[in-house]
This record gives structure tokens, C-alpha cells and sequence, in this order.
């Protein structure tokens, strides 16, 4: 059964429950590479916490997610694009970013965005056209042009975006 999704305008009231959620979902990664704290994770959130650019993932009329498209750098960025564990692997990933590009790519916009080394994130991004622009020891640095195809259809899970 397919499920039903919309995005609507975070608000301020939203942050301490997308801190929690970034929590849960970069908990695996963060550990992997070492940089896991509690308390950083959620307070990078709350210190770049937008909620004029963010969007907040409704599965259901319930809270799902969030995903954050900002202009800086004569770009758009892509940031804390986070689902619940709950909502991963199911294509929704795949739909949201989707409908994101369609927009960009209508106002002719690069988009650009991070992902932690070693996420299988990543390939979610590479499917839509994402190409890495340059690497760290913790971060992938990726962009996608206006108008480039995606590569949907490859099958896979739908990871998330993961930014440090």
C-alpha cells in the first residue's frame, strides 16, 4: 500500500523534534567515522535550523521527515534531508528529492549538497545526477546541474541525505 506524503512549512516549533530526528539518523554513520556526539549532532541542527527554507515530510499527516533547500553561493544547497528509519528504502527518497529537482531545475538552479563519506546516501544522490565535486575525510561534496537526467529506475534502496 502506497503511502500518502506532502511537505509543508517547518516552523520554529519543529526544531527540537528534527535535532531528534538528525540524531537517530546519522547515529550509524556518525559512529562510524568516529564523530559521534549526542549533544553536537542535535546543536548543528538547532544553529542552522531554517525554517523559511525547510520543508517538513508528512507520511500519513504524521511527521516523517524534513529536508532544507537554501540559496548561498549562487546556489541552492540541499541539507538535512532526513526520514525516519521507518520511511527509508521505500522510494520516498526518491520521490521527495524528485519534486525538489523538478523546481530547480524549472528556475535553471545548481544544487548542491553533502553527504558523509561512506553513506549509502550517496547513491541516492548519484541516481539523480549528483556528481562529486570534491572530498574531505568525513565529507562528500556533491552538485547536479539544471536539467541533468537522473539515473531513476536502478533499483536499490532509498537512503538519505546524511550531512555532518
Amino acid at each position: 500500500m502506497k503511502r500518502e506524503w506532502r511537505l509543508r512549512p517547518a516552523t520554529a516549533a519543529d526544531v527540537e523534534a528534527l535535532a531528534e530526528l538528525r540524531a537517530v539518523v546519522l547515529r550509524a554513520d556518525l559512529e562510524r567515522l568516529g564523530r559521534y556526539d549526542s549533544h553536537r549532532v542535535r546543536q548543528r541542527l538547532r544553529d542552522s535550523f531554517s525554517p523559511s527554507h525547510t520543508s517538513i515530510v508528512l507520511v500519513d499527516g504524521a511527521l516523517a521527515g524534513s529536508v532544507t533547500l537554501r540559496p548561498a553561493e549562487g546556489r541552492q544547497w540541499l541539507e538535512h534531508f532526513y526520514l525516519a528509519p521507518d520511511h527509508q528504502g521505500r522510494g520516498l527518497g526518491s520521490e521527495i528529492l524528485r519534486e525538489l529537482l523538478d523546481g530547480t531545475d524549472a528556475r535553471g538552479e545548481t544544487v548542491a549538497l553533502n553527504v558523509l563519506r561512506g553513506s549509502p546516501a550517496r547513491r541516492l544522490y548519484e541516481r539523480h545526477g549528483f556528481v562529486v565535486e570534491v572530498e574531505d575525510p568525513i565529507d562528500v561534496f556533491m552538485v547536479r546541474g539544471p536539467g541533468v537526467p537522473g539515473q531513476s529506475g536502478l533499483g536499490g534502496p532509498e537512503p538519505i541525505f546524511k550531512d555532518s
